[in-house]
């Protein structure tokens, strides 16, 4: 485990755009889970109140993705550039695993 935080924090800035995608990452599930579960709701009032949360984790999910384009951690308008920063964090996660 102390090996793991060592490399982590030989990520530098690499580390918030880890902490940024899996955050991303969460938000969407909770985006589709809200969805999911307001099908599922068997009254108008649970409906209304999933909905709430719907509307909130979706503003959530909206603001980490703003966040993350402004650092440049996420292009979502410009595969090739998603492609060359995926490539360097998959490049990153291999070197981290060998260490």
């Amino acid at each position: 485990m102390n090996q793991l935080i060592q490399n982590l924090m030989g990520m530098g800035g690499m580390t918030d755009q880890v902490i940024a995608t899996d955050f991303l990452i969460s938000a969407k599930a909770g985006v589709r889970n809200y969805a999911v579960a307001i099908t599922e709701a068997g009254t108008p009032e649970l409906k209304s109140a999933l909905r709430e949360q719907l509307n909130t984790a979706i503003a959530t999910h909206e603001k980490i993705t703003n966040f993350m384009i402004a650092r440049g951690f996420y292009h979502p308008h410009n595969l090739s550039e998603q492609l060359q920063v995926d490539l360097n964090v998959s490049e990153t996660a291999l070197k981290l695993a060998q260490k």
